[in-house]
């Protein structure tokens, strides 16, 4: 019932923000950007990961280069597939002036070796992506289940690192979704236009 209801909603929601125009992505980066930098756990944060925007969502490429100048150590998901079509995330560094190769999502990831990744346990920050949120801190991801299965530990122990930032246009909101056990919770969404702190959520200032 939840994966029907899920897919509807994620088909939905993707073709709402993919109708967003050039110029409102760039003002909704840019004030998304500007949220972030002013937030205390940003600006103690060492480690900051976060993904290549692809399908209309927000762009966090704005505040990965903020990052960079910074002197943070920055990162992108790197996809693999392993015996019997299994997946898996990591996490490798990554330089705003990297090149990228496409993956078979045709998302840009690092080419770097492996120990270029970092434990997802040892990033500060993560900017997760998504197709629709809640306010209780619910994501509604794209179906894959990667950051769900790289994440999972954070369902046990919710005050452990990393801060799961959901980043996303405030029309990606909706007003409850259906969640499963395994979905990972956000610990703050972040919009254009707004801030939320679910109730479990950490102290952001």
């Amino acid at each position: 019932m939840n994966s029907a209801l899920k897919n509807q909603l994620r088909q939905s929601l993707r073709a709402r923000r993919r109708q967003i125009s050039p110029s409102q992505q760039q003002l909704a980066a840019q004030q998304l950007m500007q949220r972030i930098i002013k937030l205390r756990a940003y600006r103690r944060a060492r480690h900051v990961a976060a993904y290549q925007a692809s399908d209309g969502e927000i762009s966090p490429a704005l505040l990965l280069h903020h990052a960079a100048l910074q002197g943070k150590n920055c990162y992108l998901p790197r996809i693999r597939f392993g015996c019997a079509d299994q997946k898996h995330m990591s996490f490798q560094r990554y330089h705003p002036r990297q090149a990228l190769r496409v993956n078979r999502y045709g998302i840009g990831e690092p080419a770097g070796l492996r120990y270029d990744a970092r434990s997802p346990t040892k990033l500060d920050i993560v900017l997760v992506p998504l197709a629709g949120f809640d306010k209780n801190g619910g994501r509604l991801g794209m179906g894959g289940g990667f950051y769900d299965r790289c994440f999972a530990f954070k369902n046990r122990k919710p005050q452990q690192k990393p801060l799961l930032i959901g980043i996303a246009h405030h029309s990606q909101e909706v007003s409850a979704l259906p969640i499963d056990d395994w979905d990972i919770s956000l610990d703050v969404i972040i919009t254009d236009r707004t801030m939320i702190v679910p109730r479990r959520g950490r102290s952001m200032h």
